[in-house]
């Protein structure tokens, strides 16, 4: 890579990172639970603002995969950044505390901005550097995960935000800030120079599949399935990160504020290395790649490790939430795993279905966070307001476990045409996992 192309790349991280410090404003929502609880909300109502933004930002992600090309990456990041802060504008300015403006601003806006620039960062990213595709990716996602952490500390014991203003005023000082960074990050939001946009009607290569392609072969819903299994579980853990351990704190004998205080750090920390694990397992991934000279082979093992220890994490993590620093220890390891499917699923939906049409096609394969995140917060929150919480756990991690005998399966496809006058169908076979080189 020259000079100057290397600058821009660097640029590209930089307006990525901006962008989705933005776009993490959703994993913070917990730390509007508590006080919306005291105004009447119950438990399970809390989770579902959480829950409608994180579907709606995994649908609205698929339409913005199929208008990347068409529309440009910095105008698809600018109408994502403009919808972001007008729902939590929104949410503001009719009080704060109401349960219909909060689901609508921040449920159906937000979620939706979310959706429309969230792609753009890793589509972008990939031109840029397609030999480093796990870290880029990693890079590229890791503010998602890092903004959680400071939004939450500004509302909380940073800046005291709610405590000070309330949640009103916070949701109309995150719209403004949300809308004003993302805005900064899309001036470097553009393709390289010798990148040309795929066309729907464009032929597909031998290892491009169009999406419609794509969604007919079992490794995509190998992928998809285990993407859902690892959203369900790690957003589960996100909306109980407050509430669950405050709670096992307090029945352990410490005092209800420094319980407080101790599940806010544990938070804290949940993001820090969410963050961390998007970089962390995208290095994994490509070193696992380039030793046995094969990126997919790299993905699938990185992905069988991680869903495999996440299980084990989870299910521990109800039995010694209770204890401080043990707390902080498994929220560190359930972050660190949780941040690696974002660097690590973008990666497999290249490796395995080509790079021509990724935008389109990872939207598909995101569908899957959209069910991890229909199921997981509302499970955790219903079970909550039936006091088993240890039940949420215990299911999400037997899923894990179960997730990483259904990723092993994922192979690389290809298509071959029948050599046949009457049938030209395009049909999907396997070759080997070692067979393609990166």
């Amino acid at each position: 890579m020259s000079s100057s192309k290397n600058s821009q790349g660097m640029l590209v991280i930089l307006g990525a990172l901006l962008i989705q410090l933005s776009l993490g404003a959703i994993y913070a929502w917990s730390v509007f639970a508590k006080p919306l609880q005291a105004s009447g909300w119950s438990t399970a109502e809390t989770q579902w603002p959480f829950t409608v933004g994180l579907v709606t930002f995994a649908l609205v992600m698929l339409y913005a995969g199929r208008i990347l090309y068409t529309l440009g990456p910095r105008k698809l990041t600018i109408m994502g950044g403009i919808m972001l802060g007008a729902g939590y504008i929104l949410a503001g300015i009719t009080g704060g505390d109401s349960f219909w403006p909060i689901l609508i601003g921040v449920g159906l806006l937000g979620g939706a901005g979310i959706g429309l620039g969230y792609v753009v960062p890793i589509a972008v990213g990939m031109q840029w550097f397609p030999d480093k595709k796990g870290l880029i990716t990693g890079i590229a996602v890791a503010g998602f995960g890092l903004g959680a952490m400071i939004w939450v500390k500004l509302a909380g014991t940073w800046g005291g935000l709610i405590a000070d203003h309330g949640t009103s005023t916070t949701f109309m000082i995150y719209g403004v800030l949300f809308m004003a960074l993302v805005m900064l990050g899309s001036l470097w939001m553009s393709f390289p120079p010798n990148f040309v946009p795929p066309k729907m009607d464009q032929e597909a290569g031998k290892f491009d599949f169009h999406s419609s392609e794509m969604i007919r072969t079992v490794h995509y819903w190998s992928i998809l399935s285990t993407f859902a299994i690892g959203a369900t579980a790690g957003l589960m853990c996100i909306g109980l990160m407050k509430q669950f351990p405050s709670q096992a704190l307090v029945g352990n004998g410490m005092p209800e504020l420094s319980a407080d205080a101790a599940a806010g750090t544990a938070m804290v920390v949940f993001a820090i290395f969410n963050a961390i694990g998007r970089i962390g397992w995208g290095k994994i991934s490509d070193s696992i790649g380039h030793a046995v000279n094969c990126d997919h082979h790299g993905r699938k093992t990185s992905l069988m490790m991680m869903a495999a220890s996440q299980g084990v994490f989870i299910i521990a993590f109800p039995y010694i939430a209770g204890i401080e620093y043990a707390l902080y220890l498994l929220a560190a390891l359930i972050g660190f795993n949780f941040g690696g499917n974002f660097a690590l699923f973008p990666a497999i939906t290249s490796d395995t279905f080509g790079q021509k049409f990724f935008g389109q096609n990872y939207g598909y394969v995101f569908l899957g966070y959209g069910v991890g995140g229909s199921i997981g917060p509302m499970l955790g929150g219903y079970l909550g307001d039936m006091n088993n919480f240890m039940l949420a756990f215990v299911i999400t991690g037997v899923m894990n476990l179960v997730a990483a005998l259904i990723i092993s399966t994922a192979k690389i496809p290809s298509k071959q045409q029948e050599q046949d006058d009457v049938v030209d169908t395009p049909v999907v076979t396997v070759i080997p996992d070692l067979s393609e080189a990166k």
